[in-house]
């Protein structure tokens, strides 16, 4: 037994076998990328075989040469992509000094993508909202709308809503069905209580009015983006705590008051499946951590399930932070801002994991006052405005 067990150990290759091993998968790999036997590869299987990369390589492949660039283009391709949908969430990002230019952030791949731009203003054009592989631009100081597909650069400017008084307004987005072949419906909630939906089908506006007059006056939480479950919407709003709901196919209004953590600032609302998150910066004395909490749908409670590895918060010990949520769809991609740093952190609130964001801004000045707009999306090639 014993001589059987020594001979089950490794040997240790000497340095010419390692060389020897080396030229053999050389010649293998150069083997493989033989020009002789590619060249004999179906041109019409070209399409299944490249809609299967990942999204982070599109943007390589579209380098290729001007045949690839506009076979990715074609419809053909578009419909084999959708066949093979990809869930993986990316993130849009636009700094404050940027206007229009915008970045694109791929968790999978832990790398920043600089798009050729969307053919938009060249004022600054904020995301505010996605749905269905499409993003919803508002420009900043205006009421225009924008709804763009950042991988294909199709744009639409959408007419603006008849309102009264424009105010302080927050902005939700789902899409009719599982895709935006359906269309797409936008719900615009001003902070004077006026409200109005735009339905991408019929192409305009429905002006219901206000909202009711039990639910007003009517306080946002500005910092917190608004989700969407089944197709209703949810807003964080203050005064009372709690949080106002709108069905959109049955156009009802509902709100419930829900007491927020104690201690808790900087709140913001995400989702995960069908479970509504909390996020927010606990705060006692020195110490600050950021923490998540689920809704109970029974109580109406807030419940704590998850917070920061203490490590991190170790770092922000004695810092006066702020927090904003760049993404609030399952994959979180969270803000930690103050004088003396500037984090970037995706939260995966289905696995509980925490990963820091390489930065793509190299000098640490710039980086520590940078301040970003963001929203994630699902690259989608399908997607039309």
């Amino acid at each position: 037994m014993r001589s059987l067990e020594l001979s089950k150990r490794p040997t240790k290759r000497t340095r010419k076998e390692c060389s020897r091993a080396t030229r053999i998968l050389s010649g293998i790999s150069s083997e493989i990328m033989d020009e002789n036997i590619w060249k004999e590869f179906p041109e019409d299987l070209f399409e299944s075989v490249i809609a299967r990369v990942p999204v982070d390589a599109f943007f390589r492949l579209r380098l290729v040469c001007q045949k690839w660039n506009m076979l990715l283009k074609s419809p053909s391709f578009s419909q084999e992509c959708a066949q093979k949908k990809q869930a993986q969430t990316c993130f849009y990002t636009v700094s404050h000094t940027n206007g229009s230019m915008g970045s694109i952030y791929d968790p999978s791949s832990k790398r920043w993508y600089n798009p050729t731009p969307c053919p938009l203003p060249k004022k600054r054009v904020l995301p505010v909202a996605s749905a269905g592989g499409l993003i919803c631009f508002l420009e900043s100081g205006e009421r225009n709308l924008y709804i763009c597909n950042p991988f294909t650069r199709s744009c639409k400017h959408l007419s603006p809503m008849p309102v009264g008084v424009m105010s302080r307004v927050s902005v939700g987005m789902t899409i009719n069905c599982l895709s935006t072949q359906l269309g797409y419906k936008i719900l615009l909630v001003f902070h004077s209580g006026e409200y109005g939906i735009y339905d991408s089908r019929n192409n305009s506006w429905n002006h219901p009015g206000y909202l009711p007059t039990a639910y007003l006056p009517l306080t946002l939480n500005r910092r917190s983006q608004g989700v969407c479950i089944d197709k209703t919407f949810y807003f964080m709003r203050h005064n009372p705590d709690g949080i106002l709901s709108y069905d959109v196919d049955n156009g009802i209004w509902r709100q419930f008051p829900i007491p927020a953590p104690q201690q808790l600032s900087d709140q913001i609302l995400a989702i995960c499946g069908r479970r509504i998150m909390l996020l927010g910066l606990l705060k006692k004395n020195a110490a600050t951590c950021i923490c998540v909490w689920e809704l109970q749908k029974m109580t109406l409670l807030w419940k704590e399930v998850d917070r920061m590895p203490n490590l991190w918060c170790l770092e922000f010990y004695g810092k006066h932070l702020t927090l904003n949520c760049l993404g609030n769809k399952g994959l979180l991609l969270l803000s930690v801002r103050s004088r003396q740093m500037n984090w970037l952190i995706t939260y995966d609130a289905r696995t509980r994991q925490w990963m820091k964001v390489p930065s793509f801004i190299p000098s640490e000045t710039k980086r520590r006052h940078l301040r970003l707009y963001a929203t994630g999306f699902e690259p989608s090639l399908t997607a039309m405005p």
